[in-house]
Protein backbone atom coordinates (compact mmCIF):
# COMPACT_ATOMS: atom_id res chain seq x y z
CA UNK A 1 0.00 0.00 0.00
CA UNK A 2 2.78 2.37 0.93
CA UNK A 3 4.51 1.50 -2.37
CA UNK A 4 1.47 2.60 -4.37
CA UNK A 5 1.26 5.84 -2.40
CA UNK A 6 4.88 6.56 -3.23
CA UNK A 7 4.22 5.83 -6.91
CA UNK A 8 1.14 8.11 -6.84
CA UNK A 9 3.16 10.92 -5.26
CA UNK A 10 5.88 10.52 -7.90
CA UNK A 11 3.30 10.60 -10.71
CA UNK A 12 1.68 13.73 -9.27
CA UNK A 13 5.08 15.41 -8.95
CA UNK A 14 6.02 14.48 -12.55
CA UNK A 15 2.70 15.70 -13.93
CA UNK A 16 3.06 18.88 -11.90
CA UNK A 17 6.59 19.44 -13.13
CA UNK A 18 5.51 18.79 -16.72
CA UNK A 19 2.55 21.16 -16.40
CA UNK A 20 4.72 23.85 -14.83
CA UNK A 21 7.35 23.56 -17.56
CA UNK A 22 4.67 23.72 -20.25
CA UNK A 23 3.06 26.75 -18.58
CA UNK A 24 6.24 28.77 -18.15
CA UNK A 25 8.36 27.70 -21.13
CA UNK A 26 6.00 26.76 -23.96
CA UNK A 27 3.63 29.21 -25.65
CA UNK A 28 -0.05 28.30 -25.58
CA UNK A 29 -0.25 28.91 -29.34
CA UNK A 30 2.33 29.11 -32.10
CA UNK A 31 2.96 31.55 -34.93
CA UNK A 32 5.32 30.95 -37.83
CA UNK A 33 5.93 31.93 -41.46
CA UNK A 34 6.94 29.79 -44.43
CA UNK A 35 7.95 31.08 -47.88
CA UNK A 36 8.19 29.28 -51.21
CA UNK A 37 8.60 30.21 -54.88
CA UNK A 38 7.10 28.46 -57.90
CA UNK A 39 7.94 29.05 -61.56
CA UNK A 40 4.41 29.77 -62.74
CA UNK A 41 2.25 32.89 -63.26
CA UNK A 42 0.40 34.24 -60.22
CA UNK A 43 -3.09 33.83 -61.72
CA UNK A 44 -2.50 30.12 -62.34
CA UNK A 45 -1.00 29.60 -58.87
CA UNK A 46 -3.78 31.52 -57.07
CA UNK A 47 -6.48 29.43 -58.76
CA UNK A 48 -4.96 26.30 -57.22
CA UNK A 49 -5.46 27.81 -53.74
CA UNK A 50 -8.83 29.58 -53.93
CA UNK A 51 -10.59 26.62 -55.58
CA UNK A 52 -10.76 23.92 -52.90
CA UNK A 53 -11.40 21.19 -55.46
CA UNK A 54 -8.06 22.11 -57.05
CA UNK A 55 -6.45 22.55 -53.62
CA UNK A 56 -7.19 19.03 -52.43
CA UNK A 57 -5.72 17.50 -55.61
CA UNK A 58 -2.17 18.56 -54.78
CA UNK A 59 -2.08 19.33 -51.04
CA UNK A 60 -0.15 16.49 -49.44
CA UNK A 61 -2.45 16.30 -46.41
CA UNK A 62 -5.24 15.08 -48.71
CA UNK A 63 -3.28 13.27 -51.43
CA UNK A 64 -1.20 11.17 -49.01
CA UNK A 65 -4.26 9.23 -47.84
CA UNK A 66 -6.15 6.74 -50.01
CA UNK A 67 -9.00 6.44 -47.51
CA UNK A 68 -9.84 10.11 -46.91
CA UNK A 69 -13.26 11.32 -48.04
CA UNK A 70 -13.97 14.98 -48.82
CA UNK A 71 -17.27 16.84 -49.15
CA UNK A 72 -17.28 20.16 -51.04
CA UNK A 73 -19.80 22.92 -50.35
CA UNK A 74 -20.88 25.80 -52.57
CA UNK A 75 -19.51 28.16 -53.58
CA UNK A 76 -16.64 25.92 -54.63
CA UNK A 77 -14.29 28.84 -55.18
CA UNK A 78 -13.32 31.96 -53.22
CA UNK A 79 -14.74 33.46 -50.02
CA UNK A 80 -17.38 31.29 -48.38
CA UNK A 81 -16.26 28.02 -49.95
CA UNK A 82 -15.62 25.12 -47.60
CA UNK A 83 -14.95 21.41 -47.25
CA UNK A 84 -15.32 18.75 -44.60
CA UNK A 85 -13.08 15.69 -44.53
CA UNK A 86 -12.82 12.40 -42.72
CA UNK A 87 -10.22 9.65 -42.79
CA UNK A 88 -11.51 6.47 -41.11
CA UNK A 89 -8.06 4.87 -41.20
CA UNK A 90 -6.31 7.58 -39.14
CA UNK A 91 -9.41 9.01 -37.44
CA UNK A 92 -8.50 12.45 -38.80
CA UNK A 93 -11.41 14.72 -39.59
CA UNK A 94 -12.26 18.37 -39.74
CA UNK A 95 -13.51 21.34 -41.71
CA UNK A 96 -11.79 24.04 -43.75
CA UNK A 97 -13.16 27.43 -44.83
CA UNK A 98 -11.99 30.32 -46.98
CA UNK A 99 -12.92 33.39 -44.91
CA UNK A 100 -11.29 36.13 -47.00
CA UNK A 101 -10.12 36.58 -50.56
CA UNK A 102 -8.28 39.37 -52.37
CA UNK A 103 -7.81 37.89 -55.89
CA UNK A 104 -4.21 37.06 -56.79
CA UNK A 105 -3.03 38.62 -53.51
CA UNK A 106 -4.37 37.11 -50.28
CA UNK A 107 -6.43 34.24 -48.89
CA UNK A 108 -7.40 33.43 -45.31
CA UNK A 109 -8.17 29.84 -44.38
CA UNK A 110 -9.79 28.67 -41.17
CA UNK A 111 -9.06 25.04 -40.27
CA UNK A 112 -10.94 23.15 -37.58
CA UNK A 113 -9.20 19.84 -36.84
CA UNK A 114 -11.08 16.93 -35.29
CA UNK A 115 -13.54 18.34 -32.72
CA UNK A 116 -11.41 21.33 -31.75
CA UNK A 117 -13.57 24.45 -31.31
CA UNK A 118 -10.59 26.75 -31.87
CA UNK A 119 -9.36 26.98 -35.47
CA UNK A 120 -5.90 27.25 -37.01
CA UNK A 121 -5.73 30.51 -38.96
CA UNK A 122 -3.68 30.47 -42.17
CA UNK A 123 -3.12 33.62 -44.21
CA UNK A 124 -1.53 32.99 -47.61
CA UNK A 125 -0.06 35.89 -49.59
CA UNK A 126 0.91 35.77 -53.25
CA UNK A 127 3.42 38.06 -54.95
CA UNK A 128 4.42 38.06 -58.61
CA UNK A 129 8.22 38.09 -58.77
CA UNK A 130 8.06 38.03 -62.57
CA UNK A 131 5.57 37.10 -65.28
CA UNK A 132 6.46 33.43 -64.77
CA UNK A 133 7.38 33.24 -61.06
CA UNK A 134 5.27 33.60 -57.90
CA UNK A 135 6.25 33.90 -54.24
CA UNK A 136 3.89 32.24 -51.76
CA UNK A 137 4.00 33.11 -48.04
CA UNK A 138 2.08 31.26 -45.33
CA UNK A 139 1.38 33.01 -42.01
CA UNK A 140 0.17 30.36 -39.57
CA UNK A 141 -1.42 30.94 -36.15
CA UNK A 142 -2.28 27.77 -34.25
CA UNK A 143 -5.10 27.61 -31.65
CA UNK A 144 -4.46 27.92 -27.92
CA UNK A 145 -3.70 24.60 -26.27
CA UNK A 146 -4.26 23.50 -22.70
CA UNK A 147 -1.19 23.16 -20.51
CA UNK A 148 -1.13 19.37 -20.83
CA UNK A 149 -1.43 19.50 -24.65
CA UNK A 150 1.22 22.15 -25.35
CA UNK A 151 3.94 19.64 -26.17
CA UNK A 152 2.34 19.48 -29.65
CA UNK A 153 3.80 22.92 -30.33
CA UNK A 154 7.29 21.43 -30.39
CA UNK A 155 6.61 19.70 -33.74
CA UNK A 156 3.72 21.72 -35.24
CA UNK A 157 5.94 23.96 -37.39
CA UNK A 158 8.13 21.09 -38.64
CA UNK A 159 5.07 19.03 -39.52
CA UNK A 160 3.48 21.94 -41.37
CA UNK A 161 6.71 22.72 -43.25
CA UNK A 162 7.13 19.08 -44.29
CA UNK A 163 3.58 19.04 -45.64
CA UNK A 164 4.24 22.21 -47.66
CA UNK A 165 7.47 20.80 -49.12
CA UNK A 166 5.65 17.71 -50.37
CA UNK A 167 2.66 19.76 -51.52
CA UNK A 168 4.87 22.10 -53.57
CA UNK A 169 6.24 19.15 -55.53
CA UNK A 170 2.68 18.02 -56.27
CA UNK A 171 1.66 21.57 -57.22
CA UNK A 172 4.58 21.90 -59.64
CA UNK A 173 3.56 18.64 -61.31
CA UNK A 174 -0.07 19.78 -61.64
CA UNK A 175 0.84 23.24 -62.93
CA UNK A 176 3.53 21.81 -65.19
CA UNK A 177 1.00 19.74 -67.10
CA UNK A 178 -1.64 22.48 -67.06
CA UNK A 179 0.71 25.23 -68.28
CA UNK A 180 2.27 22.92 -70.87
CA UNK A 181 -1.19 22.24 -72.28
CA UNK A 182 -2.14 25.93 -72.27
CA UNK A 183 1.11 26.90 -74.00
CA UNK A 184 0.71 24.16 -76.58
CA UNK A 185 -2.81 25.26 -77.49
CA UNK A 186 -1.73 28.91 -77.75
CA UNK A 187 1.22 28.07 -80.02
CA UNK A 188 -0.56 25.92 -82.58
CA UNK A 189 0.03 26.80 -86.25
CA UNK A 190 -1.48 24.08 -88.38
CA UNK A 191 0.33 22.57 -91.38
CA UNK A 192 3.54 24.56 -90.73
CA UNK A 193 6.74 22.59 -90.29
CA UNK A 194 8.71 23.58 -87.17
CA UNK A 195 11.64 22.41 -85.08
CA UNK A 196 11.01 21.79 -81.37
CA UNK A 197 12.90 20.31 -78.45
CA UNK A 198 10.93 17.78 -76.44
CA UNK A 199 11.58 17.25 -72.74
CA UNK A 200 11.90 13.84 -71.12
CA UNK A 201 8.59 12.03 -70.58
CA UNK A 202 7.39 9.06 -68.54
CA UNK A 203 4.45 7.48 -70.37
CA UNK A 204 2.09 4.82 -69.02
CA UNK A 205 0.48 2.78 -71.78
CA UNK A 206 0.15 -0.39 -73.83
CA UNK A 207 2.08 -2.10 -76.64
CA UNK A 208 -0.17 -2.99 -79.57
CA UNK A 209 -0.03 -4.74 -82.94
CA UNK A 210 -3.05 -4.39 -85.21
CA UNK A 211 -4.27 -4.38 -88.80
CA UNK A 212 -3.67 -1.29 -90.96
CA UNK A 213 -6.66 -1.97 -93.25
CA UNK A 214 -9.06 0.93 -93.93
CA UNK A 215 -10.17 2.43 -90.59
CA UNK A 216 -9.24 -0.62 -88.49
CA UNK A 217 -6.12 1.09 -87.11
CA UNK A 218 -7.96 4.18 -85.90
CA UNK A 219 -10.74 2.11 -84.31
CA UNK A 220 -8.04 0.16 -82.47
CA UNK A 221 -6.42 3.42 -81.29
CA UNK A 222 -9.75 4.73 -79.97
CA UNK A 223 -10.37 1.47 -78.12
CA UNK A 224 -6.92 1.52 -76.50
CA UNK A 225 -7.19 5.21 -75.59
CA UNK A 226 -10.42 4.49 -73.70
CA UNK A 227 -8.77 1.55 -71.98
CA UNK A 228 -5.72 3.59 -70.86
CA UNK A 229 -7.74 6.68 -69.92
CA UNK A 230 -10.09 4.62 -67.74
CA UNK A 231 -7.14 3.00 -65.98
CA UNK A 232 -5.38 6.32 -65.35
CA UNK A 233 -8.48 8.25 -64.21
CA UNK A 234 -10.48 5.52 -62.46
CA UNK A 235 -7.91 3.02 -61.12
CA UNK A 236 -5.09 5.50 -60.47
CA UNK A 237 -7.36 8.44 -59.63
CA UNK A 238 -5.48 10.96 -61.79
CA UNK A 239 -7.19 14.24 -62.72
CA UNK A 240 -7.04 15.94 -66.12
CA UNK A 241 -4.48 18.51 -64.99
CA UNK A 242 -2.19 15.81 -63.57
CA UNK A 243 -1.53 14.07 -66.89
CA UNK A 244 -0.25 15.01 -70.34
CA UNK A 245 -1.82 14.61 -73.76
CA UNK A 246 -2.11 10.98 -75.00
CA UNK A 247 0.84 9.98 -77.21
CA UNK A 248 1.15 7.23 -79.82
CA UNK A 249 4.71 6.17 -80.67
CA UNK A 250 5.43 4.19 -83.82
CA UNK A 251 8.01 3.64 -86.53
CA UNK A 252 8.04 6.54 -89.00
CA UNK A 253 7.55 4.35 -92.09
CA UNK A 254 5.11 1.74 -90.85
CA UNK A 255 2.01 3.55 -92.17
CA UNK A 256 2.72 1.55 -95.37
CA UNK A 257 2.67 -1.83 -93.61
CA UNK A 258 -0.29 -4.23 -93.50
CA UNK A 259 0.16 -4.56 -89.74
CA UNK A 260 1.19 -1.72 -87.44
CA UNK A 261 2.94 -1.98 -84.06
CA UNK A 262 2.73 0.98 -81.70
CA UNK A 263 2.98 2.09 -78.07
CA UNK A 264 0.11 4.28 -76.90
CA UNK A 265 -0.02 5.94 -73.53
CA UNK A 266 -0.61 8.94 -71.30
CA UNK A 267 2.32 10.89 -69.77
CA UNK A 268 2.48 11.00 -65.97
CA UNK A 269 4.66 13.24 -63.81
CA UNK A 270 6.60 10.25 -62.45
CA UNK A 271 6.77 6.47 -62.55
CA UNK A 272 4.53 4.78 -60.00
CA UNK A 273 3.89 1.19 -59.00
CA UNK A 274 1.14 -0.60 -60.95
CA UNK A 275 -0.15 -4.12 -60.52
CA UNK A 276 -1.94 -4.55 -63.86
CA UNK A 277 0.43 -6.32 -66.29
CA UNK A 278 -1.55 -5.03 -69.29
CA UNK A 279 0.13 -1.65 -68.80
CA UNK A 280 3.78 -0.62 -68.77
CA UNK A 281 5.91 2.52 -68.62
CA UNK A 282 8.06 3.89 -71.41
CA UNK A 283 10.67 6.53 -70.73
CA UNK A 284 11.22 8.99 -73.61
CA UNK A 285 14.55 10.82 -73.57
CA UNK A 286 14.83 14.51 -74.56
CA UNK A 287 14.79 14.80 -78.36
CA UNK A 288 14.94 17.32 -81.18
CA UNK A 289 11.89 16.96 -83.40
CA UNK A 290 10.53 18.13 -86.71
CA UNK A 291 6.91 19.00 -85.96
CA UNK A 292 3.64 19.58 -87.83
CA UNK A 293 0.28 20.29 -86.20
CA UNK A 294 -2.46 18.51 -88.13
CA UNK A 295 -6.26 18.52 -88.12
CA UNK A 296 -8.32 16.20 -90.33
CA UNK A 297 -9.11 12.52 -90.84
CA UNK A 298 -6.67 10.11 -89.23
CA UNK A 299 -5.85 8.53 -92.61
CA UNK A 300 -4.85 11.94 -94.00
CA UNK A 301 -2.08 12.30 -91.42
CA UNK A 302 0.16 10.20 -93.71
CA UNK A 303 0.82 13.18 -95.97
CA UNK A 304 2.00 15.26 -92.98
CA UNK A 305 4.31 12.44 -91.80
CA UNK A 306 5.79 12.19 -95.31
CA UNK A 307 6.54 15.93 -95.16
CA UNK A 308 8.48 15.42 -91.96
CA UNK A 309 10.46 12.51 -93.43
CA UNK A 310 11.24 14.45 -96.63
CA UNK A 311 12.47 17.39 -94.54
CA UNK A 312 14.76 15.08 -92.53
CA UNK A 313 16.19 13.54 -95.71
CA UNK A 314 16.72 16.97 -97.28
CA UNK A 315 18.60 18.14 -94.19
CA UNK A 316 20.62 14.90 -94.20
CA UNK A 317 19.27 14.00 -90.76
CA UNK A 318 18.66 10.49 -89.53
CA UNK A 319 15.26 9.96 -87.99
CA UNK A 320 13.62 7.68 -85.46
CA UNK A 321 10.05 7.27 -84.24
CA UNK A 322 7.01 9.38 -84.97
CA UNK A 323 5.17 10.73 -81.91
CA UNK A 324 1.46 11.36 -82.50
CA UNK A 325 0.21 13.59 -79.69
CA UNK A 326 -3.59 13.84 -79.54
CA UNK A 327 -4.49 17.40 -78.52
CA UNK A 328 -8.11 16.26 -78.52
CA UNK A 329 -8.86 12.68 -77.40
CA UNK A 330 -9.35 10.27 -80.32
CA UNK A 331 -13.00 9.40 -80.88
CA UNK A 332 -14.56 7.11 -83.46
CA UNK A 333 -16.15 8.91 -86.40
CA UNK A 334 -14.39 12.22 -85.65
CA UNK A 335 -11.45 14.05 -87.18
CA UNK A 336 -8.23 14.19 -85.18
CA UNK A 337 -6.45 17.26 -83.79
CA UNK A 338 -2.84 16.26 -83.26
CA UNK A 339 0.81 17.15 -83.15
CA UNK A 340 3.06 14.97 -85.30
CA UNK A 341 6.70 14.88 -84.19
CA UNK A 342 9.58 13.10 -85.94
CA UNK A 343 12.69 12.65 -83.77
CA UNK A 344 15.82 13.56 -85.73
CA UNK A 345 19.57 13.34 -85.12
CA UNK A 346 22.84 13.34 -87.06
Amino acid sequence: MRFFKIIAVIVVLLVGAYAASMYYFVDESKEFTIEKEVDYPIEKVFNQFNNLQNFTRWNNFFTSSKTITIDYYTPYEGKGSSISYNDPKSSDGGEMFIRYENPNKTLRYQLFEDEDENPTLIDVKFKAISAEKTKITWYVHTPKLSVLSRAQNFWTEDKFAENIDKSMLNLKNVLGNKVEKDNLLAAIKYDSLMVEKEEEKMILGVNVSTSNKKDALYKNIVMNYNKINNFVTMDLGKKNDEVGYPVLITDADNFKDKEVSYFFGIPLSKKIGITDNNFSFRSVSPTENYVIYFKGSYAARVKAIQQLIQKAKKDEMRYGDVYQTFIEPPAEGQDVNMKLSLSVYR
